[in-house]
């Protein structure tokens, strides 16, 4: 056991992200063949940056295509995506646009405490100071209650593996006591990456481990009430990070799609035991112990299942109410709700397929307001981006509101990173003289950081937007490429959620300023040259 630790100490002492870029290329090129073949060996590492950045593909177009059944009042903008993924009408009215981390988390707190049949709660992490535990405490109320009144009652926990067992106190530990006493009714599910194996996962520190790949989905259902949003079940998600965050209140289809969805991860991922051991479920196949391939055919195979038979089931439902002229009346069915989800690492891919054609058709006269706490979009996507298309403005964080501002160690320095691909970006607009048509903003609030992501799509000569992406994914690589996302796109016809959406858009922007080239002139946005060199290795990994 001697040369395994000598190992891991030489390479926690000289480990960065840089070095994983170099090596993981290495190692894959080394040991992807094996691992096709079924071979195994202590030196298995999963493929994690060979392929390169596609270039933008189009979402195939039926022929003759008009729209899925119970779409005929859809934007015609828009109608194609309910040939890809699943669509689910709901009233307008039931769909809130929360605007603050406080009302984020006293939304969760008051639907735990009610919730009669399920919670569902997935996220990155859950954190272990006051407030989370007061979360926590909330489940075990609701809990109690359900053993006394209605034993109904489940509680499903899905987190990320290497985030939620950092530490000696950890999400883990957060969550054993509610495991340990209500054992029948609690799951409590630890998505681990497949890429994370063999050599790499002996090796990388657990600091770094997070950056190879993990489960990234934002979804808070209480019975038939969900909250979709970016944020994480933390203390600073609940006070002064700032987020999107949307609650569809008593829409029983989506909510029962994404307990469905967060059900099906869960079962592909390891199961966290009263005495805070972790394992699969009987005859599934190990992520990082099993092969590779054998992992992510059964993950998708899962996982599609789910969103297959949501969209069968709308397709049937939506010709049974056409020809039975029952249900809400059209002006009622004002909104449409399309869940994205992208797995790549497990092959599938809607989101970013649906995202890709939604800026590819995006007309010269109309307006896309895109936002990510951390910008570092795809190749994919800046070419669509830069190209002729809309106008464009982006919202992205400034180094003092950046996650990462003050952090110690390497990843100090990640925001001066994301000044360098901001500016790189910034350039490559002025070079190709795009500058009345994409602009780009930071954010700035002091004392909070900023974590929002999504879009917001205007048509020409409106002032409502009747399009919003929400969801967990960040535009970059690692979203598309790396990690489990989820997010819906929410089209409405609704004009009351229109103008939330709307004063939603404007808000975050109004804490904003233009970037000009002076912007980078300034003191605090000098890039030491290190930063420079090493960014291209590991832009990859954040």
């Amino acid at each position: 056991m001697a040369a395994p630790v000598y190992w891991r100490r030489l390479v926690h002492s000289v480990y960065t992200p840089a070095i994983a870029g170099v090596f993981t290329r290495i190692s894959d090129r080394l040991f992807r063949a094996r691992d096709r073949r079924g071979g195994s060996s202590v030196l298995l590492l999963a493929p994690l940056l060979a392929e390169a950045d596609p270039a933008p593909r189009r979402v195939s177009r039926p022929t003759g295509s008009t729209g899925a059944q119970g779409t005929d009042g859809l934007c015609p903008h828009f109608r194609w995506m309910a040939e890809h993924v699943p669509v689910f009408r709901v009233p307008g009215t039931r769909i809130h646009i929360l605007t603050s981390p406080d009302q984020f988390y006293q939304a969760m707190k008051a639907r735990i405490r009610t919730a009669k049949r399920r919670v569902v709660l997935a996220s990155l992490y859950l954190g272990t100071g006051q407030l989370e535990q007061d979360l926590v405490d909330c489940m075990e109320e609701a809990l109690q209650h359900s053993q006394e009144n209605n034993p109904e009652l489940k509680v499903s926990v899905l987190l990320d593996y290497t985030r939620g067992s950092r530490g000696q106190v950890n999400s883990r530990t957060m969550l054993l006591p509610l495991l340990q006493r209500f054992s029948s009714q609690m799951r409590v599910s630890l998505y681990h990456t497949p890429d994370l194996r063999g050599l790499l996962r002996l090796l990388v520190p657990q600091r770094f481990n997070e950056t190879i790949g993990l489960q990234h989905i934002k979804v808070y259902l209480f019975d038939d009430s969900i909250i979709i949003s970016g944020a994480n079940l933390s203390d600073s998600y609940f006070t002064n990070r700032q987020d999107r965050y949307v609650l569809l209140e008593n829409c029983s289809e989506v909510a029962d799609f994404f307990s469905d969805l967060v059900e099906a991860v869960g079962d592909v991922s390891l199961q966290l035991q009263p005495d805070n051991s972790a394992s699969m479920l009987e005859g599934m196949v190990h992520p990082y112990k099993g092969n590779r391939q054998d992992f992510a055919a059964s993950a998708r195979k899962r996982i599609m299942e789910v969103v297959n038979t949501a969209h069968m089931r709308q397709r049937l439902l939506n010709r049974s109410e056409d020809s039975e002229d029952e249900g809400m009346s059209d002006g009622e069915e004002d909104t449409w709700v399309f869940p994205l989800v992208q797995m790549k690492p497990l092959g599938i891919q809607m989101d970013e397929q649906v995202t890709q054609r939604l800026l590819t058709d995006a007309g010269t006269d109309s307006t896309v307001f895109l936002t990510s706490g951390y910008f570092n979009l795809t190749r994919a996507y800046m070419q669509l981006v830069l190209g002729a298309g809309p106008s464009y403005r982006i919202l992205t964080a400034s180094p003092e509101v950046n996650g990462f501002f003050g952090a110690k160690g390497v990843a100090g320095s990640i925001p001066a990173a994301y000044v360098h691909i901001a500016r790189e970006f910034y350039n490559q607009v002025c070079r190709l003289g795009q500058q009345e048509r994409v602009h780009l903003h930071e954010y700035h609030r002091q004392q909070w950081t900023f974590h929002a992501k999504g879009l917001w799509y205007y048509l020409q000569g409106q002032d409502r937007p009747c399009l919003t992406l929400i969801g967990s994914p960040n535009f970059g690589y690692r979203s598309v490429h790396r990690d489990l996302e989820a997010q819906i796109a929410i089209v409405t016809e609704n004009e009351e959620l229109q103008s939330q959406l709307q004063e939603e858009q404007e808000m975050l922007y109004q804490s904003s300023t233009e970037v000009s080239s002076s912007t980078f002139e300034q003191p605090d946005r000098h890039v030491k040259l290190w930063v420079k060199l090493v960014t291209p290795l590991i832009k990859n990994f954040f």
